[in-house]
């Protein structure tokens, strides 16, 4: 079984992700700039189940009506995303963890969103909004 780790910059909090990572993204939208500083935020899905905090404990901010972050109180390092409505599921971010070279995305979400200047020719999918998931 797969296992990755990872943590904030001061190295108060670390977490443990295992299984297969699912949907990781680069994301474009407006909230993960904001959240994070920068121009796009990479992102790989976990179960919650697989998913812990080894060490510490993060701060949490509902950052819109329908999701939550969580990060450390102290350094400020942005960890985990999840929606309200998906309590199964938490993303957690790939420049977080201690090998962001294991887990390589897959597509762009939220292009719609985009910073202009930013110009990538990686050749990966692009979605203007979130990635289809065939409930549509």
């Amino acid at each position: 079984m797969n296992s990755y780790t990872g943590g904030c910059l001061c190295r108060k909090i670390r977490y443990q992700a295992t299984g297969s990572p699912m949907t990781p993204s680069h994301c474009h939208c407006q909230l993960c700039r904001k959240s994070s500083g920068a121009p796009l935020v990479s992102w790989a899905s976990f179960q919650t189940r697989d998913f812990s905090f080894t060490q510490g404990k993060p701060a949490r901010f509902d950052s819109s009506p329908i999701a939550f972050r969580q990060f450390c109180p102290d350094c400020g390092t942005q960890l985990t995303f999840q929606f309200h409505r998906s309590p199964d599921s938490i993303d957690v971010t790939l420049g977080s963890l201690d090998h962001p070279d294991t887990i390589t995305p897959e597509d762009h979400i939220w292009t719609k969103r985009q910073i202009p200047w930013i110009k990538l020719a990686d050749g990966l999918p692009r979605f203007e909004t979130n990635r289809p998931t065939g409930d549509e």
